[in-house]
C-alpha cells in the first residue's frame, strides 16, 4: 500500500492514495427517500451504522442528474463543465450526428481513477452498465475493470480478469434485474478477500428504482441486499463511502400513465411548422431504454427554423405546465456548470412529476405497462446521499453544499 502521505492532484483538487482498502459505490438512482425510509423501517442497519456513528450529508449531483455525467464527475472530481460529458446521449454540433456515449472518446482530461493507477495503486472498476466500462478505464493499465452485464464474457486482456461467473460464484445476470447491482458487489467483496485491490469503484444500475418506490417489496428486498454486502465490505477491513449519480421522482399521473410533454410536437402545434422545424435531444436515452422509455427530466432543444424569434419559444417553452425551467444553453451552462460546447440552442427541464419526450411517435412506451414511470434528469432529481462508514477530522463549514463528485476527497481525505 502506497504511503501515507503520498498525494495525486488533478483538476485542481488533491487526493490522498489510500492507506488501506476504499471502497466508492455510486448507487445509481439512490434518492434520498430510500435511505430515510430504509432506515426508518429497519432494513438498513449498515448504511443506518454510517450516518450514525459515521458520515452523511444529503449531497447535490451533476446536472443533468442522469448517469454518465455524474459517474465521470464522480471519477474526475469535478462538474460536467470541466470533463464534458454532459449526458449519455447528444447532439455533436461539429458532426450534426447524434452520438450514444459508450466509450472515453468524448471525455476531456483525466480521471482520479488513472492518476491512481499511474502512482501504482492498483485499482478495480467494477460497473452494472457496460456502457460505463470504457469511460472507467481510461487510462487504466492492468485494473480489473468489467461490467455484470458480460461478466462471462471476460478477459484479462480486456478486464483484467477472466472466469468471472465461476470467480464470483453464480451466472452473469439479467440486464433487466436488481441482480445486475449486487452482482457488481459481490465482485467487489472477492476483490477485498482476495486483496487484489487498493481502490474499488463500484457502480449500479437503477432499474428497481426506476421501477418501484421507497418502501416496496422489491425495493426493500434491493435495498436490503445491498447494505449486507456494504457490511461485509466493512467487516474486511474496508474505508467504504456511498453516493448516487442522481435521484428519483414519480412520473405518472393519477391514472398510472406518463405525464409527458412531447415538445417536438408541442411546438410544431405552436408555430404552425411541419417537422424538422426542432429538435429536441433526450440525454437520458442509453441502451437500457425499458427503464424509462428515453424520457427524463432535461432535454436539449435545436432550432433548424430560425424563422420564429428566440424569446418566442423561450416563452412558450416556460409557459407549459410540464416545464419547471427553460433557458438558452449559454444561460444553461454557466447556471449548471454544463460544457457550452456541447449544449443545445435551449435547455428545458421539467417538473417534479413530468418528463419531457421529443414526439409521440419516437418513444416506446410499452414496457413501462404495469407500472408508474419513475425517472430523473432535472432539479428534482439533484438530492443523494452522501455517506461514509468512518467519521471524519475534518472541519465542515456551516451552509457547505456537498456534491457526490466529493466523494473521493471525502474516502481518501481525512
Amino acid at each position: 500500500m502506497s504511503s501515507q502521505h503520498s498525494t495525486v492532484t488533478i483538476h485542481g483538487r488533491t487526493y490522498n492514495l489510500p492507506t488501506n482498502p476504499t471502497v466508492i459505490v455510486c448507487v445509481d438512482g439512490f434518492d434520498p427517500e430510500y435511505l430515510e425510509r430504509g432506515i426508518a423501517e429497519g432494513i438498513l442497519p449498515t448504511m443506518e451504522g454510517f450516518v450514525k456513528q459515521g458520515f452523511h450529508q444529503t449531497a447535490q449531483c451533476a446536472m443533468p442528474s442522469l448517469t454518465n455525467p455524474n459517474n465521470v464527475s464522480i471519477i474526475t472530481g469535478v462538474p460536467t463543465a470541466i470533463h464534458g460529458i454532459s449526458g449519455n446521449f447528444f447532439l455533436d454540433r461539429e458532426t450534426g450526428k447524434e452520438e450514444m456515449i459508450l466509450d472515453d472518446k468524448f471525455l476531456w482530461g483525466s480521471t482520479i481513477l488513472e492518476f491512481m493507477s499511474k502512482r501504482g495503486v492498483r485499482v478495480a472498476a467494477i460497473t452494472a452498465k457496460d456502457k460505463l466500462r470504457l469511460i472507467l478505464k481510461h487510462g487504466l493499465e492492468g485494473a480489473i475493470c468489467f461490467s455484470s452485464q458480460y461478466a462471462k464474457d471476460c478477459t484479462v486482456a480486456e478486464n483484467g480478469i477472466d472466469n468471472v461467473e465461476e470467480w464470483v460464484g453464480r451466472s452473469t445476470p439479467s440486464q433487466y434485474s436488481g441482480d445486475l447491482s449486487i452482482f457488481v458487489l459481490d465482485a467487489g467483496i472477492r476483490v477485498l478477500q482476495e486483496k487484489r485491490a487498493d481502490l474499488l469503484y463500484l457502480t449500479l444500475s437503477d432499474f428497481i428504482q426506476h421501477k418501484h418506490a421507497p418502501g416496496s417489496k422489491e425495493s426493500n428486498e434491493f435495498l436490503s441486499a445491498l447494505d449486507n454486502r456494504l457490511g461485509e465490505m466493512v467487516k474486511l477491513g474496508a474505508t467504504v463511502a456511498v453516493t448516487g449519480d442522481h435521484g428519483m421522482s414519480d412520473k405518472a399521473k393519477a391514472d398510472g400513465t406518463p405525464m409527458v410533454l412531447f415538445l417536438e410536437d408541442a411546438l410544431e402545434a405552436k408555430f404552425g411548422k411541419t417537422k424538422g422545424f426542432a429538435r429536441v435531444i433526450c440525454p437520458i436515452t442509453d441502451p437500457f431504454v425499458k427503464h424509462h422509455g428515453a424520457l427524463g427530466g432535461f432535454v436539449r432543444l435545436y432550432i433548424n427554423d430560425k424563422s420564429v424569434d428566440n424569446q418566442q419559444i423561450l416563452d412558450f417553452c416556460k409557459s407549459l405546465p410540464q416545464v419547471e425551467a427553460a433557458l438558452t444553453g449559454k444561460e444553461a451552462a454557466a447556471k449548471y456548470e454544463m460544457p457550452l460546447e456541447r449544449e443545445g440552442d435551449f435547455v428545458v427541464i421539467s417538473k417534479e412529476n413530468a418528463v419531457i419526450g421529443t414526439r409521440k411517435e419516437e418513444h416506446d412506451l410499452s414496457s413501462l405497462k404495469g407500472h408508474r414511470l419513475r425517472s430523473h434528469g432535472g432539479l428534482s432529481e439533484q438530492a443523494i446521499p452522501l455517506l461514509k462508514s468512518i467519521p471524519t477530522d475534518r472541519v465542515v463549514e456551516p451552509g457547505k453544499v456537498w456534491r457526490n463528485f466529493d466523494i473521493f476527497d471525502l474516502a481518501l481525505n481525512p
